[in-house]
């Protein structure tokens, strides 16, 4: 942080409080919390976590020690943290659930059907923090928005923005999960939120749902089995046990959202940003298998599902519709794609085959 810390007296410091919540709201953020950097309770839980060795191949989960749990220690001065929480779900819970229960359908995780949220999130907080300069003048502050080691959902959790479910998602009891978060670290001394009782309650209805039983216990998600991380985060083969289990997901996974009893509350997005773009929301598995990689990088620029490059695409594609019911343009789709130059692509493509050659039914293991 470039600047010495403002000093800010404890009644300025309420004002000012209310007038970054305002300020939030007007560039439309949902809901704004402040909180301190003490996160040793998350920090323990992260630790025995990479432990267990559930981060799988996210090497940088682990990388930066205790600076993701310590905020203090990665940008030196920090005193407070402005948590933001922004809407994202573009459709109606009717038609999510249709998309994962049609077998033709690729099934995009929401989040990632519209704008690179990174950027449109970024560019909001950079803008509440020109604000809250030209109101106090220059302070230290930096901007995340999952482009550096910060625990972001602790951190929400402490600001009042909501309590961490079972399946290891934010919950707000009025406005559900479907939601980004964000953050400012500030050398700004301001007075916190408190946080939310936690209201899961007996329900485990994320765990009973989990395609590849990933939640291995509440509050614990074993990441090398999460379909998020096996479509995104993994780079090499999918293993083949988890296969099956995977449906017509293609980049990442919502299910433990869609049966949250919380998300009856949650509202659609009311930014055009979030909205599916380029038919994502219905595209079919054989539409999307047929793009070469010049059409993937067109149609993927400025989406965060840009990032898996179309080696991995295709890899998922190919197990999706390894899953699908048998048909002549499934097959047909798979002969295409037989002699590709990638290894992973060609491995995943011929055991798609085979599993039609033995009569797969879709959501058969």
């Amino acid at each position: 942080m470039p600047t010495e810390p403002a000093d800010i007296q404890p009644e300025s410091g309420e004002t000012l409080a209310t007038l970054i919540k305002t300020w939030g709201r007007e560039l439309g953020f949902q809901q704004i919390g402040i909180t301190d950097t003490d996160l040793s309770l998350a920090e323990s839980r992260l630790l025995e976590w990479l432990g267990h060795g559930y981060h799988g191949e996210m090497e940088y989960m682990a990388r930066h020690g205790t600076r993701r749990s310590r905020p203090a220690d990665l940008v030196p001065g920090t005193l407070s943290v402005i948590s933001a929480r922004m809407d994202y779900r573009p459709e109606s819970q009717a038609a999510m659930q249709r998309a994962l229960a049609d077998p033709a359908n690729a099934l995009v995780a929401r989040y990632a059907l519209g704008r690179d949220y990174h950027k449109v999130l970024r560019a909001r907080l950079q803008r509440l923090a020109d604000r809250i300069i030209a109101s106090i003048g220059p302070f230290g502050y930096r901007v995340f928005v999952d482009s550096a080691p910060v625990m972001e959902k602790p951190l929400a959790e402490k600001a009042g923005l909501g309590w961490i479910g079972k399946h290891s998602n934010l919950i707000h009891p009025r406005a559900g999960s479907w939601f980004f978060l964000g953050e400012i670290y500030t050398d700004l001394s301001l007075p916190i939120d408190q946080p939310l009782a936690n209201h899961c309650g007996r329900c485990q209805a994320c765990l009973d749902i989990c395609p590849t039983r990933a939640i291995v216990a509440p509050y614990q998600v074993d990441g090398r089995r999460c379909i998020s991380y096996l479509t995104i985060e993994l780079h090499g083969a999918i293993p083949e046990e988890l296969r099956p289990l995977m449906g017509n997901h293609i980049h990442g996974c919502d299910d433990c959202q869609l049966v949250c009893p919380w998300n009856r509350f949650a509202q659609r997005t009311e930014e055009s940003d979030f909205l599916p773009r380029h038919g994502l929301d219905t595209a079919t598995l054989l539409e999307l298998f047929a793009w070469d990689e010049e059409t993937f990088l067109k149609r993927t620029e400025g989406s965060a599902i840009r990032r898996l490059g179309h080696e991995r695409w295709l890899r998922n594609l190919a197990v999706a519709l390894g899953n699908a019911p048998t048909s002549p343009a499934i097959a047909t789709a798979l002969q295409s794609r037989l002699d590709h130059p990638s290894p992973i692509v060609r491995e995943h493509v011929e055991w798609a085959r085979r599993r039609h050659q033995n009569g797969v039914r879709f959501g058969a293991v």
